[in-house]
């Protein structure tokens, strides 16, 4: 049996960060990184964006090239799955049966794509966005299709939209609730999205529930929506959120529920094992100190950090202010903050100029920004939701006066 003085299990950003730090922070053990894909770890934003169309490689998008890792003696355990986690024994096992030992462990297994349960969901040519291998699979048979149904209208459903649009496609979205990006933005940048996306000729529904996909043989050939309608298409991308992958842990006794708990330290309930990034449930104190799971780039990397510092023994607390972003047309959104209990929204600047932001407020804070083609907005409002200072809310609106010059209520 192998064994790894840390052992990482999952090789998308935060597993790869995690072993990267190790040996940036001078760890001298042995690190294996274990992924369940045949690919070396690489950036999973590209996919709906540059990847799918076309205008990356994949080598561009590979967060570190081949002979990276085996320079800094990391061993790359690709195309495994760990099946069960023994906390007693130190050791996981692998779906062929074989067995890993380690020291410290770091979960980073992300999620995996949420897709329909409706009849007909089974067919052929109906797809996430979570893999590269899914948006090869995309991209093999693009040249036959004609019309493509999008399921969900949040960013990976959008961002896949918005990309095949500019490929010559004709695109449906459909989104169950009243508007797009609701579970994530205000109303003003919702109807923002939805309007850019009409412009570009995407035939955007939403309050749109999805009953069965139709076949043809065996292929998709129609989405029959609740109220009887009948969209022909030729290809569907579901784009619903993400499961946490947790089973392993959660079958080993971790505290969790919708991911696996972890502490300000990216500790979890089990001895000498941390989990990391999508699948991890963090008390974060932009949520008001709720446990969340935040699905980005910069908490994969945040969190991996706190995990390594903690296994080096220069321990320091999770609190990062959490960013993302989406690309979509020519339009660069930039969020920092998290939003989730705003009661006041303020549009600074203009929509129709395609250059503004949305400022969300709570008891008169400002709690989070969404700057569309506005980095300067984005910059300087990430000071203002790190102080938590009440701010002259005529200033915040006046796009005039830079948001580092505004003044306190």
């Amino acid at each position: 049996m192998s064994s790894y003085d840390v052992l990482i299990v999952g090789a998308g950003h935060a597993g790869a960060q995690a072993a990267l730090l190790l040996r940036q922070m001078k760890f001298e053990g042995s690190i294996g990184l274990l992924g369940d894909e045949r690919e070396l770890p690489y950036e999973r934003p590209p996919l709906s964006k540059e990847y799918m169309a076309g205008e990356k490689p994949f080598e561009r998008i590979l967060i570190r090239p081949e002979h990276f890792w085996a320079e800094r003696n990391v061993d790359m355990l690709l195309g495994k799955r760990v099946t069960k986690v023994d906390p007693a024994a130190h050791m996981v096992t692998i779906a062929d049966d074989s067995e890993i030992g380690y020291g410290k462990l770091i979960w980073a297994t992300g999620g995996t794509p949420r897709m329909l349960s409706c009849p007909g969901s089974d067919a052929e040519r109906v797809f996430a966005v979570r893999r590269r291998d899914d948006v090869d699979a995309i991209m093999n048979i693009l040249p036959d299709i004609e019309h493509v149904a999008v399921i969900g209208g949040g960013y990976i459903g959008l961002e896949a939209a918005a990309v095949l649009t500019k490929l010559g496609k004709k695109v449906t979205v459909l989104e169950t609730l009243d508007r797009v990006l609701a579970r994530v933005a205000g109303e003003p940048l919702s109807r923002f999205y939805e309007a850019e996306h009409r412009a570009h000729g995407v035939d955007l529904r939403t309050g749109a529930m999805v009953e069965a996909l139709e076949k043809t043989g065996d292929r998709v050939s129609a989405v029959l929506l609740a109220g009887g309608e009948r969209i022909a298409t030729d290809m569907v991308i579901v784009g619903i959120g993400i499961i946490p992958e947790t089973g392993p842990l959660l079958a080993a006794g971790a505290s969790g529920g919708n991911g696996v708990d972890v502490d300000a330290f990216s500790r979890t309930s089990l001895p000498d094992i941390y989990a990391v990034g999508d699948c991890a449930a963090h008390s974060n104190a932009f949520a008001a100190g709720a446990q969340i799971r935040l699905e980005s780039v910069q908490n994969a990397n945040d969190q991996a950090k706190v995990a390594v510092c903690d296994i080096v023994g220069q321990p320091a607390e999770y609190h990062a202010v959490p960013w993302f972003w989406s690309n979509q047309y020519d339009l660069r959104l930039q969020t920092v903050g998290l939003s989730g209990g705003y009661d006041k929204v303020i549009v600074r600047g203009d929509p129709a100029t395609r250059s503004f932001s949305v400022i969300y407020l709570k008891g008169g804070k400002v709690l989070a920004l969404d700057c569309v083609n506005a980095t300067k907005d984005y910059v300087q409002g990430r000071a203002h939701v790190l102080s938590g200072a009440a701010l002259d809310q005529a200033q915040l609106a006046d796009a005039g006066i830079p948001l580092k010059e505004v003044g306190l209520a």
